[in-house]
């Protein structure tokens, strides 16, 4: 039952990374701006915005549904495979998801407000896009390692 309970988790967690990045985001980007190039976009990344922010609530959830299920496993039946190695994963992947949602969402949200149209019509070298820029790339690489991370324990199951 508690490995049960471990790999909904890892499904839902790891299902909703790549869910949200392989297909609601290009979705969601690719149809508003479509309807209007520039307000378009900027609902486009409020929209996502708002599903990246619940991504990671639910990450938190199952984030901790794993540890506990997989630390409960251990103490009470067979020792998973690796469990040290797991949990350091799972770890990673939690500090990864409570930057986004601590930390490069509320970042983002401000300079959005900042800003009255997409951030994109700003020039290149003003602040506001420079950090934008910079925070969007670190968003895409911790969403990265995330979903690498779960991959591996979804490897690691699938073995098991």
């Amino acid at each position: 039952m508690l490995r049960y309970l471990y790999v909904v988790a890892l499904v839902l967690w790891v299902g909703g990374l790549i869910s949200a990045g392989a297909l609601v985001a290009p979705s969601v980007f690719g149809v508003l701006q479509a309807w209007n190039e520039s307000q378009g976009r900027v609902l486009a990344g409020q929209v996502f915005g708002e599903v990246l922010l619940r991504l990671t609530w639910l990450s938190y959830a199952m984030g901790v549904v794993m540890i506990v299920t997989l630390t409960l496993h251990r103490l009470l039946g067979a020792r998973p495979l690796k469990y040290g190695v797991r949990v350091g994963i799972m770890g990673v992947m939690l500090a990864m998801m409570l930057a986004m949602g601590f930390y490069i969402i509320p970042q983002v949200n401000a300079i959005q407000a900042q800003v009255s149209g997409p951030v994109s019509a700003l020039p290149d070298t003003d602040a506001r896009r420079v950090e934008f820029d910079k925070l969007h790339g670190l968003s895409n690489i911790l969403f990265s390692i995330t979903a690498i991370g779960g991959l591996a324990l979804c490897f690691w199951e699938a073995r098991e």
